[in-house]
């Protein structure tokens, strides 16, 4: 790949993976609208493992909190360390049973812009509602089991492009009462199982394959979304200390509005 098509790939991770908004749709329209070829699904988990260590470094507090608690999960009510990593492992397992069941069947059915179209319109629009209509009364320390398992099963609605598992995971745990900042946070510490079995992967079959170039692409598509989303994540968490969703919601909107036009017209 040049280099061009890395950076803009990056840009589009960096930026999109942990914003409500789907990256996997982005990533998908990319090739659509550019007349470039499918960067494909080694290059796309690179850039999610780029994303993931922007997590490790934005949230280390969090992330070294539920290294600690690991060993004190059968005490976790004194331990909020091994509170917070009980939920995240309990909210992960709808996703991986979902996955595998979906690795079996294949997904290229359901990588059309028609269907992307709808998935911003209708998951943007429950955002909204989620955001406006519910009242903000918990934080994460406030999580419980059975919460935590809601946003899981939530979460496995992210396997369609353009539903946005941060936006899916945000919604549900806005409509259970979270505070904007804190459903935010679950979210992008939720996403760090997933991503990580999903990069630990594809660097066993680059090893394999022994594809130097590929590897190379990778690791650049890899550091570069590293910054871009560590950049994104500080701007979102910001924003919504003091904000809501609606930019968000009013971007998908106009996205999946645009999308449709497109495909329909």
């Amino acid at each position: 790949m040049t280099g061009i098509n890395l950076l803009v790939l990056a840009l589009i991770q960096g930026i999109t993976e942990f914003l409500p908004v789907s990256s996997s749709a982005h990533l998908i329209l990319v090739p659509v609208f550019t007349d470039w070829a499918d960067q494909g699904p080694m290059i796309d988990v690179a850039l999610h493992v780029g994303t993931l260590g922007a997590v490790l470094v934005y949230f280390h507090r969090d992330v070294w909190a539920m290294l600690r608690g690991i060993s004190k999960l059968e005490d976790s009510d004194r331990f909020p360390g091994a509170r917070l990593v009980s939920h995240v492992f309990i909210a992960t397992i709808p996703v991986v049973i979902a996955g595998a069941a979906f690795s079996v069947y294949g997904l290229d059915i359901l990588r059309s812009p028609e269907l992307i179209g709808w998935t911003m319109l209708g998951f943007g629009l429950l955002l909204y509602a989620a955001d406006r209509l519910n009242m903000t009364i918990r934080n994460i320390e406030h999580m419980t089991a059975g919460h935590a398992l809601i946003i899981g099963v939530c979460q496995v609605l992210a396997l369609i492009p353009g539903t946005s598992r941060a936006g899916i995971t945000m919604t549900a745990a806005r409509a259970l009462g979270y505070e904007r900042a804190d459903a935010a946070r679950f979210s992008m510490l939720l996403s760090m199982p997933t991503i990580f079995a999903a990069g630990s992967l594809i660097g066993y079959k680059l090893y394999r394959a022994g594809d130097v170039a590929l590897g190379l692409d990778a690791a650049i598509a890899a550091g570069l979304a590293f910054i871009t989303a560590l950049c994104a994540i500080g701007l979102m968490m910001a924003w919504l200390r003091r904000a809501n969703f609606t930019p968000f919601v009013i971007y998908r909107v106009a996205l999946g509005g645009g999308l449709l036009w497109w495909a329909y017209s």
